[in-house]
């Protein structure tokens, strides 16, 4: 059983997508750390001392409980996942490389792209 569990891990990539979601988390954790106490800091002092963390709106009062919308951990969430769709679209963009296309020449009667050292058209079968 221990066998064939292993074989699954290595057949499937099960491994290497537990490991991205392990570092997935904790990306989302340093950059949830860097938005909320590196750049709304910041971004607060020069809107005029707003602390985005505190921005809530309070609903009428209703058989003694307050309902409260934190619209400001809402800002910083969005916040967050800009920041984690950015860092992720660099590090894609940085390890992952789209391969050049390999060389086609039209086929002198459908105009279909071939292999360029192809002998017969793929498309209408045409000698090239």
């Amino acid at each position: 059983m221990l066998s064939d569990f292993t074989a699954f891990l290595r057949k499937t990539n099960a491994l290497a997508l537990a490991i991205g979601v392990i570092l997935g988390v904790a990306l989302g954790a340093v950059v949830n750390s860097l938005v909320k106490d590196v750049i709304m800091p910041p971004v607060g002092w020069l809107l005029g001392g707003i602390d985005f963390a505190s921005l809530t709106l309070a609903l009428p009062e209703k058989n003694g409980q307050v309902v409260t919308i934190n619209y400001g951990t809402f800002i910083n969430s969005v916040i967050s996942f800009i920041v984690v769709a950015f860092v992720v679209f660099w590090i894609a963009r940085m390890f992952i490389r789209e391969e050049a296309a390999a060389p086609t020449k039209a086929c002198p009667y459908c105009r279909e792209a071939n292999a360029a050292d192809a002998t017969k058209c793929k498309y209408c079968a045409s000698a090239i």
